[in-house]
């Protein structure tokens, strides 16, 4: 009973104080490694992930970021290609292998992911 009111408190604290979404969705202001992080960190919250699993998620939900079903034609169409390829990269680097229950490791996998920006823009972004 004390640890589950344990993790309920580090949940509410983080979702507070960080102010880091839930879904592990990146805003505006938030960079991949505080998107990452945040979503690591709560999904190992909750039984049974792992931290390969966790990392996974965490890495999709921070790279190819969601598009709200309110997006009106005005909308600039976003290029997925490019955070696909980077996803890709990112799993296929093992990039997923980094984070364990102790430390999400947000520098070395913001890292591991960056170093597949520059092949996916040679694919997708260069004319």
């Amino acid at each position: 009973m004390k640890g589950g009111m344990l993790r309920a408190s580090v949940l509410i604290a983080l979702v507070l104080f960080c102010g880091i979404k839930v879904e592990g969705q990146p805003t505006p202001t938030t960079s991949f490694k505080e998107c990452y992080v945040g979503c690591f960190v709560l999904c190992m919250i909750v039984p049974p992930y792992s931290p390969f699993a966790c990392s996974f998620q965490c890495l999709k939900d921070c790279i190819i970021p969601k598009i709200p079903q309110a997006a009106t034609t005005s909308t600039p169409h976003v290029d997925n290609n490019f955070n696909f390829c980077k996803l890709g990269c990112a799993v296929a680097s093992l990039c997923t292998n980094i984070s364990t229950k102790q430390n999400p490791g947000g520098e070395k996998v913001e890292s591991c992911v960056g170093s597949c920006s520059g092949q996916c823009t040679k694919t997708y972004l260069s004319p």
